[in-house]
């Protein structure tokens, strides 16, 4: 592992929020991605039922080229409550088509939502449940990425793609935050670069949420430019896939070498906050010297009484397949809560696609 003083190359903000280093190397096509909504597909998986009774609704909602919260704003309209009080796990892409849930105050008017049907959204099923959906209340997501062909040639770029793609299924890829974290062209890292305790209360979270993003980026950035992002090192903190427990690496022997080499655990990176990460040794030193880089960023989240917390260093992406078309190639996977399905398309190909917005 490198040093702090060797932490790789020396990365701006913005470098880090939008072009971290990739794990493979450069990308084995090129690809055309969202040339229309459907093109991306995404559906939550809760990992829990509805209750079937209590005073909130749980809605599962189809929407298409409208964002997360504009959908809930509706809801809170039609059910003439508060947007506030319209629950969902997390923030999808706009533009994509995704299935996800959100959740409401039982009407006092019933209302028949599996009716309800817009050119935006769609309500699939509706269930009684005790509580509102809280954010990150997920098992994960599913996507479907449908890569165009430049050529034309689909069957040519399954064939281009597939030792790459054997490699992803057996070690995963770094777990980098993707660029719909830090807003169009990068202005919710601008913002908090600024004074984010000035902000509006949702303008501010998405500054802050940015600053613990890029912190995280650069750090993960600096473990892939020495192979450690996929591999344990004394003093880290490790967490088992798919938990958000984490565990302290004392020497690492062949079991712990094993486990991770089979995707079950993964180092971890700071989500930075007040205090100083529960890493130990050379781990640490190289997360603080990294905070220290970004200065800015660290004070945020600290000013704004943070806690420190852990994100893996490597995301595990399940079930992946990829079949041909005749112009293009589709490729589906699933990935655990909090993972963007654009770490997994940077390692793949260069794309060219719309910019993705929350």
């Amino acid at each position: 592992m490198l040093s702090a003083q060797e932490a790789g190359p020396v990365l701006s903000a913005l470098e880090a929020a939008l072009s971290p280093p990739r794990a493979y190397g450069a990308p084995v096509a090129h690809g055309l991605l969202r040339v229309e909504p459907e093109d991306f597909l995404v559906e939550e998986e809760l990992g829990f039922a509805p209750a079937g009774h209590g005073a909130h609704l749980l809605l599962k909602v189809r929407k298409r080229n409208a964002n997360t919260q504009w959908v809930a704003s509706e809801l809170a309209r039609l059910a003439r409550c508060r947007p506030a009080e319209v629950g969902y796990a997390g923030l999808k892409d706009r533009h994509a088509v995704a299935v996800q849930w959100y959740s409401l105050p039982q009407p006092r008017a019933p209302l028949d939502w599996q009716q309800l049907r817009t050119d935006d959204f769609e309500v699939l099923e509706a269930h009684p449940h005790t509580r509102k959906l809280p954010r990150g209340a997920l098992a994960g997501n599913r996507f479907a990425v449908r890569i165009r062909a430049p050529d034309g040639d689909g069957a040519a770029l399954a064939a281009r793609l597939a030792v790459r793609l054997a490699m992803i299924a057996r070690r995963g890829v770094p777990n980098y935050f993707g660029p719909q974290r830090f807003g169009r062209s990068g202005s919710n890292l601008r913002a908090a670069g600024a004074t984010p305790e000035r902000l509006p209360r949702q303008q501010r979270g998405f500054a802050l949420s940015a600053a613990r993003s890029v912190l995280f980026n650069a750090l993960l950035a600096a473990r892939v430019s020495d192979g450690s992002w996929e591999r344990l090192e004394p003093g880290d903190l490790a967490n088992i896939d798919g938990r958000g427990s984490v565990f302290r690496v004392g020497t690492v022997d062949a079991t712990l070498s094993e486990r991770c080499a089979r995707l079950e655990i993964h180092p971890t990176g700071p989500l930075w906050g007040a205090g100083a990460p529960g890493t130990a040794g050379a781990v640490l030193e190289l997360e603080s010297a990294i905070a220290a880089r970004y200065p800015d960023a660290a004070a945020a989240c600290s000013a704004a009484h943070m806690a420190q917390e852990r994100r893996s260093l490597r995301l595990a992406v399940r079930e992946l397949r990829c079949d041909a078309e005749p112009q293009a190639v589709r490729v589906e996977f699933r990935l655990a809560r909090g993972g963007f399905a654009t770490a997994v398309l940077a390692e793949l190909i260069e794309s060219h696609s719309q910019e993705s917005s929350t």
